[in-house]
């Protein structure tokens, strides 16, 4: 076992797939205690299983839109292993949802998405604040999304919003945060096929759409779900404390 965050106390939204699981597995297996949590008790049961330091991983359901429910999850978290020293926020994503013209956008799937993919992020770096600020250190890294910076490939207005907004978010609880030794930053991936809502988009892009779209990065390669584990690893450690309220975009130089 790697003991780079050995004894560290981390928290992984969405861990139930794709870029949340493999986080956390990355954690666990470098010594951390990884609380990881999804609104998918069904996927969250997968990544128990195939955790590679099964010890180290604990995971239970959350909705992280319901804010007393973050409180009681992150309390009960840090009653077990002390305060937390990671948070990753991941948990979020399009819902299901597909692009429409602005028109035909329902409320209620606008505020969902607002709710899950920045709201939510708010309320778990609050959860957190405390006992970081009393500590005198603290990593909170949240997951963005090129939408945030350009716009979204799937046409989804709250989408690319919400994203947006967590990126200047970001920038502000560096601003507030900094001064205990809470260092907050974003990374903004690019197209990962790292979960079945990726997947569908891949597929529906059809032959020429995912030729483009790898022909839009300098790399001329889609992205791994490893080259978003490695960036959060970065701003998780040791070797980032003077790094605060950046957006790193890991997506293969979108041109």
């Amino acid at each position: 076992m790697e003991t780079a965050f050995r004894d560290k106390t981390a928290i992984v939204t969405g861990a139930g797939h794709g870029f949340g699981r493999a986080i956390a597995h990355a954690f666990a297996v470098r010594g951390a205690w990884v609380f990881g949590c999804d609104i998918n008790e069904d996927a969250l049961a997968v990544t128990a299983r195939e955790a590679p330091a099964g010890d180290r991983l604990s995971v239970g359901r959350l909705d992280v839109t319901d804010r007393a429910a973050v409180r009681t999850y992150v309390d009960a978290a840090q009653a077990r292993t002390g305060a937390v020293d990671i948070l990753v926020n991941n948990a979020g994503g399009v819902l299901g949802l597909v692009g429409q013209p602005i028109e035909a956008v329902a409320a209620e799937d606008w505020q969902a998405l607002v709710d899950v993919n920045m709201t939510a992020v708010f309320t778990m770096a609050q959860a957190v604040a405390a006992a970081m600020k009393a500590k005198g250190s603290g990593r909170v890294v949240n997951i963005s999304s090129g939408a945030g910076l350009r716009y979204s490939l799937t046409g989804i207005q709250a989408y690319a919003a919400a994203k947006a907004g967590q990126i200047g978010l970001t920038r502000q609880l560096a601003f507030e945060l900094g001064p205990y030794g809470i260092t907050v930053n974003s990374i903004a991936p690019g197209f990962v096929r790292s979960n079945p809502a990726s997947e569908r988009q891949w597929h529906a892009m059809k032959a020429e759409g995912q030729a483009a779209l790898i022909e839009s990065m300098a790399t001329r390669r889609l992205g791994s779900v490893d080259d978003i584990v490695h960036a959060v690893l970065f701003f998780a450690s040791g070797q980032s404390g003077w790094i605060t309220g950046q957006t790193l975009s890991v997506d293969g130089g979108r041109l």
